[in-house]
C-alpha cells in the first residue's frame, strides 16, 4: 500500500511518439468502422450486399451487449472498490445502483417520447404501435420489416390525407429513431472518450493499443450500422453521417486531451476512479437497455422477417450476434 498514489502524480511517459501516433491511428479505425456502413447504405457507387449488411447489424448488437457487460460494468465495479476511495463507497453496490438508475431513466424518457408521440398520431387519425411493428409508415426503432398497412376500416382517408398523415407519421417515426439512436450514441460516446484518456496515461500501453484499435472498430461497427438502418427523410439524412463522424473523433480527442494533461492526470486517483466509475456505471446501464431492448427484442421478437423467417435465417442472424459478442468479450482479457 506504500506505493499506491491517490494523489494528482502524473500518467506513464513511456512510447511518446506512439502515443501521438495512436490519435490517428485509432482516428482512422473508429472512423472506417462507423461511415462506412452509412456511407455505403447512401451512396450509388458503393455497392455494398444486404448479407453484409445483416452481418454488421448482428454482430454490432452483440459487440454493444458485450461492451456494456465487459467494457462497461465491469470496470465500474472496479474503480468504484479502488483502495483510493472512502470505504463508504464499499457498504453498497454503487456501481450496479448506478447501472439499474440510468437503464430505468431511459426507459421512462423513452416511455414518455412515445407515448406523446402515439398520442399524436392518434388525434390525427393514424394508427400506430408503439413497438413499431409496422402499422405505419416506418417502424418507431428502425427496418424490422414491417410494411405499410392498410386498413380496410379505414375508408375515410382521401388520397391527400392520407398523405399529410404519411407525412407526420414519418416525422414521428424519425423522431423517434433519432432519440433511439442518439441514446445509444450518447453511452457510446462516454466510454470512448474514458477509452482515449485512458490509453494516453496507461503504462501497459502497448496491450492496450493493439486492444482499442479492434475494440473502437468493432464498436464503430455496431454503431455505424444503426446509423445506416435509419429511415429518415432526405432532409435528416445528415444526422447519420455527423454520428459517424462523432464518434469517430471521440476517442482520439480523449487521447489528445489525456496526453495533453499527461504530467498531472493520474487514472488511480481518487477524484479520477470517482468520475470514470460513476460515468462507466451509468453507460452500462444506456447499453444494457438499448443492447437488450432496442436491439435484440425489437431485432428478434417483434421482427415479423424473424417471426416468419425460417430457421436457417434465425440461426445465422443469433450466429452473428453471439460472434460479435464473443469477440467483444474476448477482448475484455487485455483491456
Amino acid at each position: 500500500m506504500s506505493d499506491l498514489n491517490c494523489g494528482s502524480g502524473g500518467g506513464a511517459t513511456t512510447y511518446p511518439q506512439l502515443r501521438i501516433a495512436s490519435v490517428f491511428v485509432i482516428l482512422i479505425g473508429s472512423m472506417s468502422g462507423a461511415l462506412f456502413p452509412v456511407l455505403a447504405k447512401r451512396s450509388s457507387w458503393l455497392h455494398v450486399p444486404k448479407a453484409v449488411f445483416d452481418f454488421a447489424k448482428y454482430f454490432g448488437s452483440g459487440v454493444i451487449i458485450a461492451t456494456a457487460f465487459i467494457h462497461l460494468l465491469s470496470p465500474a465495479i472496479s474503480e468504484l472498490s479502488s483502495p483510493c476511495l472512502s470505504p463508504a463507497w464499499l457498504v453498497y453496490p454503487y456501481p450496479l445502483a448506478l447501472a439499474l438508475l440510468s437503464v430505468f431513466s431511459i426507459f421512462i424518457v423513452e416511455l414518455v417520447a412515445f407515448r406523446w408521440g402515439t398520442a399524436k398520431l392518434a388525434a390525427l387519425g393514424v394508427r400506430h404501435d408503439a413497438h413499431g411493428h409496422g402499422l405505419g409508415a416506418h417502424a418507431a426503432h428502425g427496418p424490422e420489416g414491417g410494411m405499410p398497412n392498410e386498413d380496410s376500416n379505414s375508408e375515410k382517408t382521401k388520397e391527400d390525407l392520407e398523405s399529410a398523415h404519411d407525412h407526420e407519421q414519418l416525422g414521428f417515426a424519425a423522431t423517434g429513431q433519432i432519440i433511439g439512436v442518439f441514446i445509444l450514441e450518447f453511452g457510446v460516446l462516454l466510454h470512448s472518450m474514458l477509452i482515449g484518456l485512458t490509453l494516453a496515461v496507461d503504462p501497459n500501453f502497448i496491450t492496450l493499443f493493439v486492444v482499442i484499435i479492434f475494440h473502437q472498430t468493432f464498436e464503430g461497427l455496431g454503431v455505424g450500422t444503426r446509423l445506416a438502418h435509419l429511415q429518415l427523410p432526405p432532409k435528416y439524412n445528415y444526422i447519420a453521417i455527423c454520428g459517424a463522424l462523432l464518434y469517430g473523433i471521440t476517442t482520439p480527442l480523449g487521447i489528445a486531451v489525456g496526453l495533453g494533461v499527461q504530467s498531472t492526470y493520474n487514472p488511480n486517483s481518487t477524484t479520477a476512479s470517482i468520475v470514470s466509475g460513476v460515468l462507466d456505471s451509468l453507460s452500462a446501464g444506456i447499453l444494457l437497455y438499448t443492447g437488450l431492448v432496442e436491439l435484440l427484442a425489437h431485432e428478434f421478437i417483434f421482427n415479423k422477417e424473424m417471426i416468419n423467417g425460417s430457421n436457417k435465417k434465425v440461426a445465422y442472424a443469433l450466429s452473428c450476434m453471439l460472434f460479435g459478442c464473443g469477440i467483444m468479450a474476448l477482448l475484455g482479457r487485455w483491456a
